[in-house]
């Protein structure tokens, strides 16, 4: 069926095809359009772009900034912040405070940041703070309730006593689960199912170890973790640690009070040695069958691959629960080394990748000591498999 072309579909094929390609379309840019169809020119032109259309001077990709914040959708303006830093190689272009001051926020340039830091002049670090601290602060108020909801409420339900002693009764929760069992003859309730407070324990119930691969492929993976960590942190009942790696060993533990002080901990780049970090996180674990280790890593592995499985194995053994995020990223399919992800599944060690919004509910699931390959079936996830 022939549509009628329109003014406004005029206009989209207009911006769309761009330059000289758009002669015969027929339509006349305004003059905001105008500067829209500029701005795309200077990234998506292949003239423009092999001649550096966004220019040498951090000023004018600050106004280029600016101009894509005015005309596009926030959602937009990410991608083509990406874009740039990828097609025109921008990334340089961070370490100044006038373009700090007009990008776009994300994940992603949080990761960027955190890779410059150690070349970042002195007088950008501050304003590289402040976009990180926004960043933050708003992932920890996406991701912060359904974390300590999802973990409190695992705990809650470990702990929860059905065969209380006389002193060990709840009772409000024992009336509440059994007034289907009011009798009005009797103006009372019967309950059928006694809930106790539980027995109250002196040391940590759990502990959880976050082993985190900083390598430059893990960027957006070592923000997500760190949050999570800072969020699991603040929870009494369970023990956190953080430990970020390449070739050498950063426990970020102490830091987790402040999760912008544990992304400005971090080193992003570098090689990979998983075995040396997992020989560290070994070290750590005081009560082996309490004890959740989550590697969080591409598996790449630098150093010593046999090593590396034979200490996998002795902590599945020692009653250790491992598990293995080949991702902690929205993208979803990670790249990643499949031989040694097939090596980790034969070693009973879930291995999968997991987006933000599935952690909480996960780590939920390894409280519990749930099965976590039914669980990330459940969830649909795709789950690396024995070769």
């Amino acid at each position: 069926m022939f549509i009628k072309n329109t003014k406004e579909q005029q206009r989209r094929w207009r911006l769309i095809l761009g330059g000289g390609k758009a002669e015969g379309t027929g339509y006349s840019l305004s003059k905001v359009d105008s500067r829209m169809d500029q701005a795309l020119a200077k990234l998506y032109n292949e003239n423009e772009s092999k001649k550096g259309g966004l220019g040498g001077s951090a000023p004018r990709v600050a106004r280029w900034l600016g101009d894509i914040r005015e005309y596009f959708p926030s959602t937009v303006v990410r991608v083509m912040q990406k874009d740039a830093f990828q097609r025109l190689d921008l990334k340089e272009m961070l370490i100044q405070p006038e373009m700090l001051e007009a990008v776009e926020a994300d994940v992603h340039l949080v990761a960027d940041l955190i890779s410059l830091n150690l070349i970042m002049p002195e007088q950008t670090k501050e304003t590289a703070r402040q976009v990180v601290q926004k960043v933050v602060d708003e992932l920890m108020e996406k991701l912060t309730l359904p974390m300590q909801q999802a973990i409190r409420g695992s705990l809650n339900r470990a702990r929860r006593n059905y065969r209380p002693r006389h002193t060990e009764i709840d009772w409000n929760r024992t009336i509440r689960a059994n007034l289907k069992h009011y009798q009005p003859d009797y103006q009372t309730i019967i309950p059928e199912q006694l809930i106790g407070f539980g027995h109250k324990q002196k040391r940590t119930q759990q502990e959880i170890i976050l082993c985190v691969d900083q390598s430059g492929s893990m960027a957006t993976s070592v923000v997500y973790a760190s949050i999570f960590a800072a969020v699991m942190a603040s929870i009494p009942s369970v023990q956190t640690k953080l430990i970020v790696f390449d070739t050498s060993i950063v426990d970020l533990t102490e830091m987790l009070t402040d999760p912008v002080d544990v992304l400005f901990g971090t080193q992003l780049g570098g090689g990979t040695d998983i075995n040396r970090a997992i020989r560290y996180c070994q070290k750590q674990i005081e009560q082996p069958q309490q004890t959740t280790l989550v590697l969080i890593t591409d598996l790449y592995e630098g150093g010593n691959t046999t090593a590396l499985i034979k200490r996998i194995a002795n902590l599945v053994h020692a009653g250790v629960q491992v598990i293995t995020l080949l991702a902690l990223n929205d993208e979803g399919a990670p790249c990643y080394d499949h031989h040694l992800a097939q090596t980790f599944a034969g070693l009973s060690v879930p291995t999968f990748a997991c987006t933000p919004d599935k952690f909480p509910d996960l780590m939920a699931a390894a409280l519990q000591k749930a099965d976590i390959n039914q669980w990330a079936a459940e969830q649909e996830i795709v789950l690396a498999r024995r070769g």
